[in-house]
């Protein structure tokens, strides 16, 4: 479960599954009992999911499996902890301003998600004149 969450904008579900050692029906269900893990889906209905939502993922896996909360009682430390983060970072600035080299790495990988996003639309489009 250490693997690491590759630098894109989006994931589809077989990648999701794939990282997060979860199956698809497990997902699906975590996401009706869960609002903090709400996927978008793209124009032909399939779901995508982002960086954060692999993250959630990977906590309610945790707090379930490891911790063992019911889904009751993850529902509730997941939904305290994000109030928690929301407090914290509306009130403490960011400690770690990228500045020169960090700089241009954050630029280049905000332009490689830019592109993935671009292809994305790209295909959609492609597939909606078809």
């Amino acid at each position: 479960m250490d693997k690491k969450i590759p630098s894109k904008l989006f994931f589809k579900i077989g990648e999701v599954c794939e990282l997060t050692e979860t199956q698809p029906y497990v997902l699906r269900y975590w996401e009706s009992e869960f609002p903090a893990l709400a996927p978008a889906k793209n124009n032909s209905g399939q779901r995508i999911y982002r960086r954060r939502d692999i993250e959630t993922i990977l906590r309610i896996k945790t707090l379930l499996y490891e911790e063992g909360f019911t889904i009751a009682g993850a529902k509730k430390k997941l939904e305290l902890e994000m109030k928690e983060q929301t407090k914290g970072a509306s009130v403490t600035p960011a400690p770690n301003t990228p500045t020169g080299d960090d700089f241009k790495d954050e630029v280049k990988e905000i332009k490689a998600e830019l592109h993935g996003l671009l292809e994305l639309l790209d295909r959609d489009v492609s597939a909606g004149e078809k």
